[in-house]
């Protein structure tokens, strides 16, 4: 059972942990809060209100322990930060597919992966885990495997018989693969062999693999949430980054895949991401298009009713 840590000699008794704890595992007890034997998820949000600092994490340090940059201490109050400014962050991140050969340091791929900690998670599991690829080397023996699995995939989509019967009798996956991606990959493939052009990792220098236990309450937001944290911390970092699906779906099709770059049985990717200094120079941020939210309105003459907001 886990719990957190109270000193009581530092506690004030002012209640305020006790009021947000979701799990009302904190009690006041003779003026003093103290933790109830009832299984607490250790989200924090105590030892983050707690006027006296009197309230601790086991096994859960106050640093990150980055390497790359001073790592600050103090929370930002909501409305403080500069909302234009991270915008500008969000909309200037592009996936970036042509890199230089700078290689990325190790300090600041395991950075990046502490960062990518601090995202939220479904009752604090935490249960996502980072696989790193570190160098442009190892992205190409990685980059091969993943071009075995295509291979294989590629002569069960040529055969018009076999998608045939699979639609009957298993779903339209293998000819939906062979009208969209067939003729692509089929290119991909024939620049790697005969030109050594890399077109599934787009000439990266490492990349950073995410997974979440299946046995968490919501696995693949947490580990989405997770990535883009880093998406975002590698853009600040001079860092370009791509995901790169197609590695994913040969991961999660094929367990041999999934054994040999360390994914547990427990475990399934999610995504991959591709890092490295772009070759390119960005001048614009992306655009996006006009997106209109249905509104959802429930106290209106206890009806449900939806309707489009006009702005």
């Amino acid at each position: 059972m886990q719990q957190i840590i109270i000193d009581t000699a530092q506690c004030t008794g002012c209640g305020i942990c006790v009021d947000i704890c979701p799990s009302r595992a904190i009690v006041l007890r003779d003026g003093r809060a103290v933790p109830v034997p009832k299984d607490c998820f250790l989200c924090g949000q105590c030892q983050a209100v707690c006027p006296a600092n009197a309230v601790h994490l086991p096994q859960r340090p106050v640093q990150l322990g980055l390497r790359t940059m001073e790592e600050g201490q103090t929370a930002v109050p909501p409305g403080t930060t500069n909302v234009s400014e991270l915008v500008a962050l969000m909309r200037s991140r592009r996936s970036c597919r042509k890199y230089g050969n700078q290689p990325v340091g190790m300090a600041m791929l395991e950075d990046l992966v502490k960062i990518g900690t601090t995202a939220p998670s479904g009752t604090n599991s935490q249960s996502w885990n980072f696989i790193i690829v570190p160098t442009r080397a190892d992205l190409q023996v990685l980059g091969g495997m993943v071009a075995d699995y295509y291979r294989k995939l590629n002569r069960l989509a040529e055969n018009p018989l076999l998608r045939f019967l699979l639609r009957i009798f298993g779903g339209d996956g293998l000819g939906h693969y062979y009208r969209r991606y067939y003729e692509s990959v089929v290119e991909a493939l024939r620049d790697w062999d005969e030109k050594g052009t890399d077109r599934l990792f787009h000439g990266a220098a490492a990349a950073i693999l995410v997974t979440g236990k299946k046995s968490a309450s919501c696995p693949a937001e947490d580990a989405l949430l997770a990535t883009q944290n880093i998406l975002l911390a590698g853009h600040a970092m001079g860092l370009g980054s791509c995901l790169i699906g197609f590695v994913v779906e040969a991961m999660r099709r094929d367990a041999a895949l999934q054994k040999r770059v360390g994914i547990a049985a427990d475990e399934e990717i999610h995504s991959v991401i591709a890092l490295g200094y772009p070759a390119v120079k960005y001048l614009r941020p992306a655009n996006r298009q006009i997106v209109v939210p249905r509104i959802l309105t429930l106290a209106e003459n206890g009806r449900m009713a939806t309707r489009l907001h006009k702005g």
